[in-house]
C-alpha cells in the first residue's frame, strides 16, 4: 500500500534540500550510527533513510547494497507521516505491507522498526531504522536507545546545516570587507562572478541588508529646486552635512 503524503509535504520537502544531504557520499558519522542501531537491535539491516519526492534514499546503510528504492514501496515513507516510533512486528500481517515487493521478494522484510528524523521546526526528513527478516520484537531498552540514536542523527544534520550557514556568511563578509571593484562612471559594482549590478543589488546579494530610498538635501536643491524652497530650511550648513529628506 502506497504511503499517503503530508499535508505540508512541500514544505517538507524544501526543509529536506535546505539540508543538503540527498546523494552526498557516505560519512563515518551516519555509518557509525547506522552500525550501532544493527548490533543494539540486534538485526541485519539497519538504515539512515531520507524520503524525497518519488525515492527514499539511503545515507547509510548496513545490510543492504542499494542506494536508494522507489518511495511508492518504501516503509520509511508510511514512518514520517507520525512523530513517534513506527513498529512492524510482522509484515505479512499488515495489510499496509503484506503485497509490498519488499517483503515478497529480496531483501524479505519481516520486520521493521523506524524513528522519524524530525528537525526542530517539525519536518519529517526521514528515519533511523532496522529490519530484519523474521517476525520479532524490541525491548523497551532498544527501542529507547533506537531513539536517542535517531535523535543524534537530527543533530549531525544541523550541525552541517549550520556549519555551511557559518562558512557562507563568512565568505560574504570576506568578500565585503576586500577591495570592491566599483565603476567610475555609473557607480556599478563588480561581483565575484564579474558581472556588474547596482550597489543595492551588491549588497542584498551578499548580507541581509534591505534599501529604502530617499533624496539627499543635495540632489532636492539640484534636481527639484522649487520643491527644495519650501521644504528645506534656508541656511548655510554645508552641503556634505545635510541630513536625508526622508
Amino acid at each position: 500500500m502506497k504511503a499517503k503524503t503530508l499535508d505540508r509535504e512541500a514544505a517538507r520537502i524544501e526543509a529536506l534540500k535546505q539540508y543538503s544531504i540527498l546523494d552526498t557520499p557516505p560519512e563515518p558519522e551516519y555509518d557509525d550510527i547506522a552500525t550501532l542501531a544493527a548490533f543494539i537491535c540486534d538485526v541485519p539491516i539497519a538504515l539512515v533513510s531520507f524520503v524525497d519526492i518519488d525515492r527514499q534514499w539511503f545515507k547509510s546503510k548496513v545490510g543492504l547494497n542499494v542506494n536508494e528504492t522507489s518511495r511508492n514501496v518504501s516503509f520509511c515513507a508510511h514512518c514520517i507521516l507520525g512523530t513517534t516510533m513506527m513498529v512492524v512486528n510482522d509484515a505479512l500481517c499488515d495489510e499496509r505491507f503484506v503485497n509490498n515487493p519488499l517483503v515478497t521478494d529480496a531483501p524479505s522484510i519481516r520486520f521493521y522498526a523506524g524513528v522519524p528524523l524530525v528537525t526542530p521546526e517539525g519536518h519529517p526528513l526521514g528515519t533511523l531504522c532496522v529490519i530484519d527478516r523474521k517476525p520479532r520484537e524490541l525491548s523497551e531498552l532498544q527501542q529507547k536507545t533506537l531513539e536517542a540514536l535517531a535523535r543524534q542523527v537530527v543533530k549531525l544534520l544541523e550541525l552541517k546545516r549550520v556549519s555551511a550557514q557559518l562558512a557562507a556568511a563568512l565568505k560574504r563578509i570576506e568578500l565585503m570587507s576586500g577591495l570592491i571593484p566599483i565603476c567610475s562612471y555609473c557607480k556599478g559594482i563588480r561581483n565575484d562572478r564579474g558581472f556588474w549590478s547596482t550597489v543595492e543589488q551588491f549588497v542584498q546579494q551578499y548580507s541581509d541588508v534591505e534599501f529604502t530610498h530617499g533624496i539627499c538635501n543635495r540632489c532636492m536643491r539640484q534636481h527639484f529646486p522649487d520643491v527644495a524652497s519650501m521644504l528645506l530650511p534656508k541656511n548655510n550648513i554645508l552641503e556634505n552635512e545635510d541630513g536625508p529628506l526622508l
